[in-house]
């Protein structure tokens, strides 16, 4: 998904100088040719990834703009352009808010470098804010990426669920975020900020279970060197996630229904039970009530645990969901790899959403680990999923990419556009009278002949207007023998 970049300037020329070379690297753009359109723009639309803001402008200024955007809420990164690269006006643009300048005219290089650095901090700081509330235990819905239908659904009942206390069973199939779901629920309730501890029933030793849950004491069985503290007593005040709890053998379902009904456990070789204030949140990828048929989960503790459960949609059912979750994942591990990968491109993006991913979220998150690794440009390409594509990985069967027309990208007319709209009488003609190209020499003739009779011989506007030097110009005039007095030439 390509990054979007605000263009605010009341300048149309530089505008579309500054778009044609943000195209030209992948970015989506916008333009704004004053402050108040800016700000109309942003409050109607979704906000942008970036923002390139002129300080002199007509009406609003750079400065009242960038204020604004900030009183507002919008976090986007600002780039600055000034005329001029004053100190004070660097120093009231960044005490603003501003994250970079640059002084016109920019170099292309120097907007894109500055754009990239400001999109690898945003990375940097929506990691290290996911983390913060990972370890702290405040992981909320907002967290939760997507805003299909049944996500939508997932996060209306878990809010409702996590303002009681009320034990909450999340089904679905393995990888789809159960965990998460857990997470959030714990996050979003009373019990936020204390302890949530996670449990894989299914990774436990049967012969450990009990002391995993319950805890020990000192000498209660061999080796059992020390006082143990388990995973019910960890979780004090908090949550205690039971993932797969499906897989508990019989005899533990007793001792945990148990746990629940009275709100005690019983450490082996204590004397007394402990008291203990845990709300349990628990997922499986079974089929519970078929385990219950079946006499392989006890039909008391499936009342129990399910409660309200909540239904974890598979990915292939919420594919609308999967350029969000791929950005995502491409903002962490930038991070975590110290990449610069922007996003994917449309190509792998319409792979990717049309794959049915059997490993559900899992698989995409470690597929999209594996095309960050294997990137060597600023996008995500089909043959960065070799898996998926079938596709070659190896960047040198990759074609090179066709070099973008500064033309095209600029929204100049195109060399046949100009062709057929011109005069038939135009005293530059491209074509011969046989319909073949003419020389770039012969046309360059024209072109320096047209030019010197446009500007009545005035040779430093001649020159301005070709964006040649003024010696450059006497040169090709000597050169192609045209038919001017330079000693008359001004």
């Amino acid at each position: 998904m390509a990054k979007t970049v605000l263009i605010v300037d009341d300048d149309p020329t530089q505008r579309r100088l500054i778009q044609a070379v943000l195209e030209r690297e992948g970015f989506a753009v916008v333009q704004a040719e004053g402050g108040e359109q800016a700000l109309d723009r942003l409050a109607s639309g979704a906000a942008p990834d970036v923002i390139i803001l002129d300080l002199v402008m007509p009406g609003m200024p750079g400065l009242e703009v960038l204020a604004e955007l900030r009183a507002r809420g919008v976090a986007a990164p600002v780039m600055v352009l000034t005329a001029s690269g004053g100190v004070d006006t660097v120093v009231k643009a960044m005490q603003a808010g501003a994250q970079d300048f640059f002084v016109k005219p920019a170099s292309p290089e120097r907007i894109i470098v500055s754009i990239r650095n400001a999109l690898q901090m945003g990375n940097l700081a929506a990691e290290v804010d996911r983390l913060k509330k990972h370890k702290a235990g405040f992981t909320t819905f907002a967290d939760l990426v997507g805003a299909s239908g049944p996500m939508r659904m997932v996060k209306a009942l878990g809010e409702r669920a996590a303002k009681a206390n009320i034990p909450v069973l999340i089904l679905g199939e393995s990888g789809v975020g159960k965990e998460l779901i857990a997470r959030a629920v714990h996050g979003a309730s009373e019990r936020a900020g204390k302890p949530f501890v996670a449990v894989n029933c299914g990774a436990l030793p049967e012969n450990l279970v009990e002391s995993i849950l319950f805890g020990h004491e000192k000498g209660s069985f061999t080796g059992a060197h020390d006082k143990h503290l388990g995973k019910f007593q960890e979780a004090h005040g908090g949550t205690l996630f039971l993932d797969e709890v499906g897989e508990l053998p019989l005899d533990m379902q007793v001792k945990l229904l148990r746990a629940l009904q009275e709100s005690e456990i019983d450490p082996v070789g204590s004397k007394r039970p402990v008291k203990v204030d845990v709300r349990i949140v628990s997922a499986t990828n079974r089929d519970l009530a078929t385990q219950v048929k079946d006499g392989r989960f006890r039909e008391d503790l499936y009342y129990r645990l399910n409660v309200f459960p909540i239904e974890a949609p598979p990915l292939r059912e919420r594919r609308e969901d999967i350029p969000a979750l791929v950005e995502a994942f491409v903002r962490r591990f930038n991070v975590e790899e110290g990449k610069r990968v922007t996003g994917a491109t449309p190509e792998a993006a319409a792979l990717l959403q049309a794959y049915d991913w059997p490993g559900n979220v899992r698989q995409l998150e470690n597929a999209v680990y594996r095309a960050i690794v294997l990137a060597d440009g600023p996008y995500l390409t089909a043959h960065d999923f070799p898996a998926i594509s079938g596709l070659a990985p190896a960047a040198a069967v990759r074609p090179a990419p066709a070099a973008a027309d500064p033309i095209a990208a600029a929204g100049l007319p195109s060399a046949e556009q100009l062709v057929a709209t011109a005069p038939a009488d135009s005293p530059v003609r491209i074509f011969d009278d046989r319909g073949h190209l003419r020389t770039l020499e012969e046309i360059e003739r024209d072109l320096i002949q047209l030019a010197i009779e446009t500007y009545s011989g005035h040779m430093s506007e001649v020159a301005r207007r070709l964006g040649i030097g003024r010696s450059t110009l006497y040169r090709k005039v000597r050169e192609q023998g045209l038919d001017i007095s330079l000693d008359e030439a001004v």
